[in-house]
């Protein structure tokens, strides 16, 4: 499996799970598109290994809270939740229908460290910390609302640079002693030239081709893209 030949290390509990996907992702294809039918074969290196490229620039370390935004059917959040199975995963989406398939496969993975949301960006709520709420109020978050901000937003959101950094800033914890390698902030994946996206964008910015890191053709425009929040 091409997982394994780029990530040695796996587990053999990470590797079931991996292996897994194929069978779990032609079957809710075939009922719900969220993957191109005719890119479906390509399951592994277009989407599996794409959002592993994400863990060659950072290895959350545990505890760490990782928002995906704009999941679609789990991407990158799903792969990303199989290597660090120590780190929180919450996978939101506007298409419900997405986050049908998305539970479905975590069910069947039985993945623990994953939570789901049907929700635009704009519509996600955060607890009041219990100093911030009042007396009389409720404390434990009601349905839908999030406890804590994120250390971290990823996606493989198409939409420019500018705009995913707008929506991602509010959904990011103002921690800036979290403990991972980078700083919180915005991990995304994206293609092509990003000079003119990326000049748009203040703030500390690191482009890495993944090139640099997977050999196959299909990476020769593909980059990660961390910008600081």
């Amino acid at each position: 499996m091409i997982i394994s030949h780029y990530f040695p290390t796996l587990t053999a509990e990470q590797l079931d799970r991996f292996a897994a996907l194929d069978a779990l992702y032609h079957d809710w294809n075939a009922k719900i598109n969220v993957i191109s039918r005719k890119d479906i074969d390509n399951l592994y290196e277009h989407h599996v290994l794409h959002s592993l490229g994400i863990a060659e620039i950072i290895r959350f370390r545990p505890g760490t809270r990782v928002m995906d935004l704009g999941t679609g059917g789990g991407f990158p959040g799903i792969p990303l939740a199989i290597m660090f199975p120590e780190v929180h995963f919450h996978l939101v989406d506007s298409i419900g229908k997405k986050i049908r398939v998305c539970n479905e496969v975590i069910e069947a993975l039985g993945l623990q460290n994953v939570t789901t949301q049907h929700a635009r960006a704009e519509e996600i709520k955060y607890a009041k910390s219990p100093k911030k709420a009042k007396r009389d109020e409720e404390t434990v978050p009601a349905e839908g609302v999030q406890p804590a901000r994120f250390d971290f937003v990823v996606s493989r959101a198409v939409m420019p640079l500018a705009d995913l950094v707008k929506i991602s800033r509010p959904h990011i914890a103002q921690n800036p002693n979290a403990g991972n390698a980078l700083p919180n902030g915005l991990i995304a994946l994206k293609g092509g030239e990003l000079e003119h996206e990326a000049a748009a964008v203040r703030g500390e910015k690191l482009i890495t081709p993944l090139s640099d890191f997977f050999q196959e053709e299909y990476f020769q425009t593909k980059k990660v893209v961390y910008v600081q929040l």
